[in-house]
Order: structure tokens, then C-alpha cells, then sequence
């Protein structure tokens, strides 16, 4: 369409002037305040099933004209209130997503307003410079070496993905950039069967397939048996395979179990594999001095992964990929097209897109470094304390209670299950009532646990990843859970 004089009068229908903005954002930062100060008062979560939550949601189609900006926020905030599973509630313990630090939320506003692109220094100076700070500051509370390379991502799969891709890239003794992995030996990996599924997908998606993982097993205290790692990898190396790298897990997303890293370590060493820890939950708890002695080994990794949204409290998304060596990030992902003029010389900036699989990326470092200086290395040390204690303070609890068995407790989750006191469940029949209790627990919106199951046994489990959660939550929630369970079962006899 040909516009008179060359020229074209926009009125963009998703522009707003700053008074607008202000308006608009005033009444949504008060809404949200309000939300704050009462969401302890909800439910956990909602009792709705996918058709009830599509009908709130009214009319399928796309409307045809715009709706204000300012209503329309205000409508959304309501419904989402009011039908929302919500992690900052103080009984919420059924995964390892933190209560968020409300500054993340306001940094996350902040970091869209400017709305950098982290896929180039010259794109994003200031922003590029706060995330490679931040990625310094995780090293440093993790005790890794802080001249590590690394990079904010979305979340525990890519942190661990990006740790991956380095390892094949270092393995290799050819080219495999070229030539794929048609040109060498079949690669192995190795991980405990408490590993998260990560490990399945990046064996999938990049190359090797399922069958090169190897599930090694554990001891008695659930952690991987490193006698019969130095068995698989013997045996894999006398079958032509070629070794690319051990999965130690700081904190399984079951258990809460760390493995012997410091064992594992040794053992790449001497096998020059190289070693890469799934510390997305556990490893942040390296801050406290008297912390899991393993954990003090992460600094011997080649690359470790850790997720901010979890033990970091920011707002999802948030994970960190380490690698101690720079540079096989950049031997793994960096590419110089002509059409990227982002910086060269002695003094060339970091360019982001170079170290990971984004090439734009949002500013995801900005909510976790501002996290970090307002709590600063003592306040950390001091909420994950207290997650632990709390923790430990359930175990004691239901331990102590009649109608439970407590199973396991490490780092800030707790097993356990209920058990009647008449002894007229065992076996199956206990696991599945345990199951239906849990489904019970998540619908009632009083206290939001999940599951695990540790030896054929389906265990409630409990993990303290909140700020927000007091001594008093913990204190109400064995009652809470066996009064509902006396009910479930007076209705199922």
C-alpha cells in the first residue's frame, strides 16, 4: 500500500505513552503488592481441571480489536491469583522451584523495559558486563574457580546440556564439527540412577542416542557405587567405546543425595574423562562451611551446572552453566559468520553467543545479580541454612509420629510415608494409598508435598526451597497430613 508523501502516521496499537505506562504500571505493582501480602492466606494451588481452567479463559478465537492496556492487567493478575499452583507459599514443598525474591520480579521488569539482546557485548554492554559479574559471584559461592567461563541460561536441562557439548567437543580427537560422530568411536556417559532425565535427552538430541548412557549403581545411601563406574568405563574401553563423561549429582531431585564427588573425580582424572557435576539443586548449599564434605569438591569439575531459580531464589527462569576451562566453550559453540562484526583484538569483549546455544538471549543475569547483592554471601549462607534445618526439623518430626515412617532426609527434602497404625496396609496396597493421599494433599490447596520412591516404596517427599516458610509451617504439617489420611481412609474402608 502506497502511503501519501512517502510518509506513514503510526499509532501502534501495543505503543503507550509514559503517562499511560505509569498509570498502568502503578496499578499493577499495587495489585501485586496486595497479592503478596495475602498469598500466604490462599490455597497452595487450585482444585481445576484443564477444561475448567480453558473456560476461564472465555472466547478461543483472537479478538478482532485491541482491549486496554490497563484493564486487561488488571483482569490477568486476578486470574492468575485466583487459579495459580504458587511455589512462594510457605507450605508449598513439592519441587525444587524457590519462592522468588520479589526484587527478581521488579529486576525482571526492569531487564524487559531495557530489553537487551545478551547475544553480543556491542548489543548489550553494561547488561554483559552484570552477567559475566554474576556468573563470577555463583563460582564464588560454589567455591569454583571464578576465572571459570560461563553463562546464564534457562534453566537445569540447558545448563547441563552446555556442559555436555563442551565434553564432546574435548573428547573428540578429530574433527567432529565436520564430521559428527560417524568419524570416531561410540561415546559413553556415565550417571547414577538417581540422575535427573537430562542425561536421557541430551543423549538423545546430540548424537549418541539412549544406549550409550550407563546407569551405575548405588550403595546403600543411594549414591553412585564409583567400584562399579571403574568397572563400566574397563569394560566399555576393552568394547572400542570411548568414555566422554561422568555425571556426578550434587543433590538428586528424589533424595536430595550428593554424590562421592570428590571419588569421582579422582577416577576421571585418571581415566582423563571429563567430569561434570548436576549440581542444579544441591550445589548452591557449597556456600555453608559445615555443607556435605562432597560438595567442597565441586571445584574439582570440569563443569558443573546450577539453577538460581532453585537455592538462588530468582524468578524461573534461571539456571548456570560453569566451565572451568573457557575455552572449550568456545571451541564447542562459537562460529564467525561475516555477518557478525561484534568486536575483535586484544581487548575483545564476551560475546554470549559464542559460549552457549542462544544467539539472542535475554537479560536473565539481571534478577539473579541484583539477588545477590541485596542477600550478599552471609544472607544466602543463611536461608539455605535454614531450608536445611527445616528440613531436618520434618524428618525429626514425622519420625517421632506413630502414623509415619520417615525414610530419608539430605540437604532440605524429606521422605517418608504413612503408615495405619493397625497395620491393615502393606505392599502395594500401601504404596497406593500413599499415592491417593498425596493426589488428596495436592487438592486440598493446605500443604502441596510430592512424591519419590526409594526402593519399590512410594514415599512423600518434601523440599524446603522457600524463605517464606517458618518453623510453625513445618510444626502443622504431620497432623495435617495424617488427619487427611485417617479421613481418606475412613472413606475407602
Amino acid at each position: 500500500m502506497e502511503s501519501e508523501g512517502n510518509t506513514v502516521g503510526r499509532d501502534a496499537p501495543l505503543d503507550m505513552g509514559a503517562d499511560e505506562f505509569r498509570e498502568a504500571g502503578h496499578a499493577l505493582v499495587d495489585q501485586l503488592a496486595n497479592f503478596l501480602a495475602t498469598a500466604s492466606a490462599r490455597p497452595v494451588g487450585p482444585d481445576l481441571t484443564p477444561p475448567q481452567a480453558r473456560s476461564l479463559l472465555g472466547d478461543e478465537t483472537l479478538p478482532q480489536g485491541g482491549t486496554e492496556a490497563g484493564e486487561l492487567l488488571a483482569r490477568t493478575t486476578e486470574l492468575l491469583a485466583d487459579h495459580s499452583l504458587f511455589n512462594r507459599h510457605p507450605k508449598f514443598f513439592g519441587y525444587i522451584t524457590s519462592s522468588a525474591a520479589p526484587v527478581g520480579a521488579l529486576g525482571d521488569l526492569l531487564a524487559a523495559v531495557m530489553n537487551p539482546n545478551m547475544g553480543a557485548w556491542l548489543l548489550s554492554p553494561m547488561a554483559s558486563e552484570i552477567e559475566a559479574q554474576t556468573v563470577r559471584w555463583i563460582a564464588e559461592l560454589l567455591r569454583y574457580p571464578t576465572d571459570c567461563g560461563g553463562l546464564l541460561v534457562s534453566g537445569g536441562n540447558m545448563a547441563n546440556f552446555v556442559g555436555f557439548l563442551a565434553a564432546r567437543r574435548a573428547a573428540a580427537d578429530w574433527d567432529i564439527r565436520e564430521q559428527g560422530l560417524r568419524a570416531g568411536k561410540p561415546m559413553t556417559v556415565y550417571c547414577s540412577a538417581g540422575t535427573h532425565t537430562w542425561i536421557q535427552k541430551a543423549a538423545d538430541l546430540f548424537g549418541l542416542g539412549t544406549d550409550a548412557v550407563r546407569w551405575i549403581t548405588t550403595d546403600g545411601d543411594l549414591r553412585m557405587d564409583v567400584d562399579a563406574l571403574r568397572a563400566a568405563i574397563a569394560t566399555d574401553r576393552a568394547e572400542g567405546h570411548q568414555p566422554l563423561l561422568v555425571v556426578g549429582t550434587a543433590g538428586t531431585v528424589s533424595t536430595g543425595t550428593v554424590d562421592p564427588l570428590r571419588e569421582i573425580a579422582a577416577v576421571c582424572q585418571e581415566e582423563d574423562i571429563w567430569f561434570h557435576v548436576d549440581g542444579a539443586y544441591g550445589a548452591l548449599a557449597a556456600v555453608l562451611d559445615d555443607a556435605p564434605e562432597e560438595l567442597h569438591a565441586l571445584a574439582l569439575a570440569d563443569s558443573v551446572a546450577v539453577d538460581p531459580h532453585k537455592w538462588l531464589y530468582a524468578p524461573i527462569e534461571a539456571g548456570c552453566a560453569l566451565v572451568r576451562d573457557p575455552k572449550h566453550l568456545l571451541d564447542a559453540f562459537s562460529f564467525q559468520p561475516e555477518y557478525y562484526l561484534f568486536g575483535s583484538g586484544e581487548d575483545r569483549p564476551v560475546n554470549y553467543h559464542e559460549l552457549g546455544l542462544q544467539n539472542s538471549r535475554g537479560f536473565r543475569a539481571l534478577k539473579v545479580w541484583l539477588g545477590l547483592q541485596v542477600a550478599g554471601h552471609d544472607g544466602y549462607a543463611q536461608m539455605i541454612r535454614d531450608d536445611i534445618e527445616l528440613a531436618r526439623r520434618l524428618f525429626q518430626l514425622v519420625e517421632a509420629h506413630p502414623e509415619f515412617e520417615a525414610r530419608t532426609c539430605e540437604l532440605s527434602i524429606t521422605t517418608f510415608r504413612y503408615v495405619p497404625l493397625d497395620g491393615s496396609l502393606t505392599g502395594d496396597a500401601l504404596n497406593d494409598f500413599n499415592q491417593a493421599l498425596l493426589e488428596e494433599l495436592q487438592a486440598d490447596g493446605r500443604c502441596y508435598p510430592s512424591n519419590a520412591i526409594v526402593d519399590g516404596d512410594f514415599l512423600l517427599r518434601t523440599c524446603v526451597v522457600n524463605f517464606r516458610t517458618q518453623t510453625s509451617d513445618i510444626d502443622e504439617l504431620p497432623e495435617l497430613i495424617a488427619s487427611t489420611a485417617r479421613e481418606l481412609l475412613q472413606r475407602t474402608e
